[in-house]
Parts: C-alpha cells; structure tokens; sequence
C-alpha cells in the first residue's frame, strides 16, 4: 500500500470576502503524479502553497509524513543575487563528484542545453544578479531537480521554457521515482506526465483520475450527467472532447470511463472548423495575396537570422511557428508587420515583403500593451469597436465578447489597473479581435491564460475566418488552432513539417547527435598531436569500470561523514567520544582524498 506523504483535510482559505478554498479535503501519496487545473484566481497556487505548508490555512490542518524530503518551485525564486550559478545549483560538490553524476548532467544538459551553461555569458560562474527572470527560474527548477525528493510541487515550471526544455522536463519528471503536483496551463505536459487531475473551482476541488484528456473526457461525462452546469462551459467542453476523440485519439491511453459514453457526447457535434467554409470567407476578405516573402534576409544588430527566404502566406492559412529560441521567429513576424504598416515602406534587410492591399493585421506581442489603468474592462473594448463580426452571420457586442473571454457583468466595470497579467492578456487579446482583422499575429499568446480561457479562444478561432500565424510553446495549442507547422532550427532558412512538433523534436535530436558525433575523432586526433597514448577499448572499459566503484564509495564516505558530524555534536560533552569519532573522520577524509586523486586519473584514461 502506498505510503501517505500530505494529508489535508477540511482545508479553507478566505481573502477578503472570497472563499478560495471551502472544506477541501485531500491526500497525496507515494508515486502519485497530480496536476492541478482551474481558472486564473480560483485557488490553484494558494491550495499548493498551503499543502507545501508556505502558507496557513484559515480552518482545517495539513499534515506532513514525519520525513518527508519536500521541493517546491515557486512562482517567485529565492535565488542569492549576489551567488553563482554553480553556487546555487552544484553548490560545494567538487567537478568530479557532479560531473560523474548521471542526473547532475542530464538536468544541466536538458535546461540549459550542456554541461558549460552555453547560453549564459560565464557558464557555471555567472553571477546570478543581472540574470533574467526567465533564466533566474531555470535555474531555481535545476537546483531543485537535482535533489533527492519524496516530493516535487511545481508551479508554473514550463514557464520560459521552449518546446525542446518542455518536452525534456515531461520526461524527466515521469522517470522520477518522487511524487509529484504541478500546477501548469500546458494541456500536452499534463497529458505526458499526470496520471490524477485536481480541478479546482469555486472554491471545491474536484479529482479526477488519468491526464488531460481523460479528465476532459470525464468532465464532460460528469457535466452530461448533471445536466445544471451553464450550457456554455458544457458546449465548450464537449466541442473539445469531439477534438480529442476525432482529431488525436492517442492522446488518451488509458481512459477511466467507457469510450462509447464519450462517443455519445459528440454524436451531433461537428468538427472544430468548417476549413472549406473558412477558406471560402477568407478568400472574399483578403483576395489572393495576403504575404509573399521573395529572398528576404533578416538580420537581428549583425546576426543573420534568416536568408534567402521565399515564402507564402495565403488567404485562411493557419500555420505554427516552432523553433528554437534566437532563431528568428519574433524577428520574422516582427518584419511581416512592420512591412504591412500605414507607409509600407519598412522593408527587411534584403529581399522583398509584398502585402495584400486588403490586409487588416492584428499583431499580438510577447508585451502587454499598455492601458490606462482607470479605464474600466468595457470601456477599453468599446473604444476600439461596440459590435464585432464573426462571420457567417454571427455578430457578438462588446460586452458579450467580454463574457466570452471571462469578464462576467460585474468585472466589466473592473478598472484596467486592478486586473491581473492574466486578465491583462486576455483583455489585450480582445480589444485586436474587436478591430474585426482578417490576418492575425499571435507571438506566445498562451502567456498568462488558464486553461479555460484558452478553450474560449481556441473555440472562438475556429469560426475565425482569415490568416492565422502562432509562435507558441504550448504543443497543444498550436495543434488545435493550426493546420501545419512551420520550423526554424537555427540553419537561417524555415522548413514546413509535415508531423508537426514530434518531427521538430527528432530533427532537433538529430542535430545535436551529429554535432556530437566529430567530437570523438576531434579529441583522438588532438591526443596524437599532443604525444596522449589512446587506451584500448577494454582498458577504458576496466577504468570506467573502477570510476563507478569509487563514485559509489565517495557517495558512502559522504553518507558515513554526515552521520560522524552529527554523533560528535550529540557527544559534544563526551571528550573520550568525540576524540575516538574525530579520529574515525580523519580517517574517512584520508580515504576520499586518495579517492579523488585516483578517480581524476582514470577520468583522463576512460
């Protein structure tokens, strides 16, 4: 039976007059991989904050196992300014001891792409300070990786990380012998890595077994059953259970409930998108020509990110834009837009940009644009237009479209400067649709939205008609809202996949293989020149060999020092004890220091 790690039982939490958290009663245990869902405001952070016991609970009581090893990563580090990055990760392991540790390479490698910290200006001595807070929370996620834990609660860890460190951290986190809760938007991480769901909401929390997509197959199951939910939170959650089951069947492995349950849910419910409809419709708005790339080059200062670029953007193209990043996927929207401008004459630093003479842009940015703060919700939405036409017939207000993005009646009249980054970006989000464009930018556009609000705009763009271009890092949403993808990988030109993100992934796999694979003969050859006998293959075998039994006796040296440290601090009055354990420790640190010597010489042998 597995062992109970959290306990929490009869749980609330009030702010203000808002009840988060109302009586919530649950437990982890051991090997138990939960992720955590629900609207922006609803509770997630503060229920993982006072399960991790960072923050008091108002009634109720969370309980620990008497030793339990517990990692948290915060949505705010707590990162020494002033300290290294080899200070706050590696901390005082000496190079052989953390470079000879397997899951010490494999977390440095997958977060920060080698064991030298390439992308960080001094490596591993890299002051932290003037780091960015995307690098900051790199780093903060390595440390705690690298720890041994009985378990992880993770808030927001895909944050800044690209698809490549995504896709890395899912593994990872699967291979981990540690518990887990995570709190992320990233509806394919939570797919690849949770096998329980907490969906919290209204201040109760709902569990659900399997991942994503199970708990969105048994939510709809459950909504279908209750028959009182809303119809609008009910519509959407079926049409996105009809994605699920018609579009990606494999996404669910293990559903919890009978398929033919599902089926029945979606029996009248189309596909997402009518594409014939929408092509139609976008052919009449934008005409032939929406963007023609003719042997563009664009530069970023003096790197040259793209060249002899030649590409088309047509009418009702929905394309994803992957990448790694520095590769240019900003810089190319960023040009696409600045070409479309009022004077049209910012052209890239070659070839040519030709725009359609009918195209209305709407470019969302990775930046919240600024508003004045006093504005209220439906003010900022009205001064760009009262009534927006979806197509098709359908016509939605202002107000209406609000709803549809989470801003009930009463938070209409919320002031701009009130509202959270997440609702910022929703609001910045609609007040580009409301402007009615038939081209649309959207440069990470999943920043800050919950997992409900991207439901509501994945279902608004599918009735969508026009172009479509998406930068993103989440896999799910770039599969949902686009018909191809796109890559840029880092060699200056852009290449089309025909399977998506698992295509981008093998390339990029392929690529780092091949630039490893000259690195053998390299250093055979440099050995030559420099007069270095190469060993034979079984004698770098007997040396690899003779390193693991010296890592393995280091790391019981160290286990055997600990406990020595701490028996001489309980005998501290005992003179005659402390002295017969002080010899023992001086004996202990006589033989790690042989150790050390012999295990840096067979490094160079194996």
């Amino acid at each position: 039976m597995a062992t109970n790690l959290v306990n929490v039982e009869a749980v609330g939490k009030v702010y203000g007059t808002r009840a988060l958290l109302d009586g919530v009663s649950l437990g982890v245990n051991e090997g138990d991989r939960i992720g955590v869902v629900g609207r922006n405001g609803d509770g997630k952070t503060t229920l993982i904050r006072i399960l991790a016991k960072l923050e008091s609970a108002d009634t109720g009581r969370v309980t620990h196992a008497g030793d339990l090893r517990l990692g948290v990563l915060t949505q705010h580090d707590s990162l020494d300014p002033a300290a290294t990055v080899r200070h706050e990760v590696i901390g005082d392991l000496a190079d052989h001891e953390w470079a000879g540790d397997a899951k010490i390479r494999d977390v440095l490698t997958g977060l920060f792409g080698g064991l030298d910290l390439p992308s960080f200006p001094q490596g591993l001595d890299t002051v932290i300070g003037p780091l960015s807070g995307g690098e900051r929370r790199r780093i903060a996620l390595a440390k705690l990786l690298i720890a041994e834990q009985d378990l992880v609660v993770l808030d927001e860890p895909t944050n800044h990380l690209d698809v490549e460190g995504i896709s890395w951290l899912a593994a990872h986190l699967r291979a981990r012998r540690s518990a887990l809760v995570v709190v992320t938007h990233d509806r394919w991480f939570l797919d690849q890595v949770c096998t329980r769901m907490w969906d919290v909401q209204r201040g109760v929390v709902h569990e659900y077994e399997g991942g994503y997509s199970d708990y969105v197959f048994a939510r709809a199951e459950r909504e279908r059953i209750a028959a009182s939910e809303e119809a609008k939170r009910q519509n959407l959650v079926r049409k996105e259970l009809a994605w699920l089951r018609r579009g990606a069947p494999a996404r669910t492995s293990k559903p919890r409930f009978r398929i033919e349950a599902a089926n029945a849910l979606i029996a009248d419910v189309p596909p997402p998108r009518d594409s014939a409809e929408l092509m139609k419709f976008a052919n009449s708005r934008l005409g032939k020509t929406v963007f023609d790339l003719e042997d563009v080059t664009i530069q970023a200062g003096p790197k040259v990110l793209l060249t002899h670029l030649t590409w088309q953007l047509g009418p009702g193209d929905r394309i994803g834009l992957v990448g790694v990043n520095g590769a240019g996927k900003t810089s190319l929207l960023r040009a696409m837009a600045e070409a479309a401008g009022s004077d049209g004459e910012r052209q890239p630093a070659a070839g040519r940009v030709v725009v359609g003479r009918t195209v209305k842009l709407a470019y969302l940015s990775q930046e919240v644009a600024e508003l004045d703060p006093a504005w209220r919700v439906l003010e900022a939405v009205e001064q760009v237009r009262q009534r927006v036409d979806l197509g098709k017939g359908r016509e939605m207000t202002a107000s209406q479209l609000c709803e549809k993005f989470g801003f009930t009646k009463e938070k209409q009249w919320t002031p701009v400067g009130d509202l959270s980054g997440g609702e910022r970006r929703r609001l910045q989000i609609l007040r580009l649709l409301m402007d009615e464009p038939n081209v649309l930018f959207l440069d990470e556009p999943t920043n800050d939205l919950d997992i409900e609000t991207l439901t509501q705009l994945e279902d608004l763009l599918d009735g969508w008609p026009g172009s479509l271009v998406v930068i993103s890092h989440d896999r799910y949403f770039i599969e949902r809202t686009t018909d191809r993808v796109l890559a840029l990988l880092g060699d200056a030109t852009l290449r089309m996949l025909p399977r998506g993100v698992d295509e981008y992934l093998e390339r990029r796999q392929r690529a780092k293989e091949s630039a490893a694979a000259p690195a053998a003969p390299a250093r055979q050859k440099a050995a030559e020149q420099t007069g270095v006998a190469q060993k034979s293959a079984a004698e770098q075998r007997a040396a690899k060999k003779e390193l693991q039994k010296i890592e393995r006796r280091l790391d019981r040296i160290g286990e055997q020092e600990g406990e020595l440290h701490e028996r001489i601090a309980e005998h501290a009055t005992d003179f005659e004890k402390v002295a017969e354990l002080d010899t023992r420790l001086r004996e202990l640190t006589a033989e790690r220091e042989e150790l050390e010597t012999r295990w840096l010489e067979l490094a160079e042998d194996a």
